[in-house]
């Protein structure tokens, strides 16, 4: 099943996102080796692709996993929330409907 891992940023998180970022990112892609990955990226905290020192403000991630509980657990583990670049992080059951 697939689900939707929201991770809302800390206040001024850009220097510590930036710090983990590599490690975040392996992760992802190995989903995404393995032909799990749906979609994945950051949430600007500006309206501008490219938030400069504005940074942002969190990261959405729509996967698959087996479980609810391993979804939960595969996103407590992420870099992000260790460094402390999350204050929280909402895991949700995900129907996708479109694009087919």
């Amino acid at each position: 099943m697939l689900y939707a891992i929201n991770g809302e940023d800390v206040p001024d998180s850009l220097e510590k996102r930036l710090s983990v970022r590599p490690e975040h990112l392996k992760r992802i892609q190995a989903l995404q080796e393995a032909g799990r990955l749906i979609l994945a990226g950051p949430f600007p905290a500006i309206d501008s692709p490219d938030p400069g020192p504005a940074g942002f403000s969190g990261s959405l991630i729509v996967a698959e996993f087996e479980s609810l509980e391993a979804a939960q657990t595969w996103a407590s583990a992420d870099p992000y929330v260790s460094a402390g670049v999350y204050r929280s992080v909402t895991v949700k059951p995900f129907k996708k409907v479109l694009p087919v």
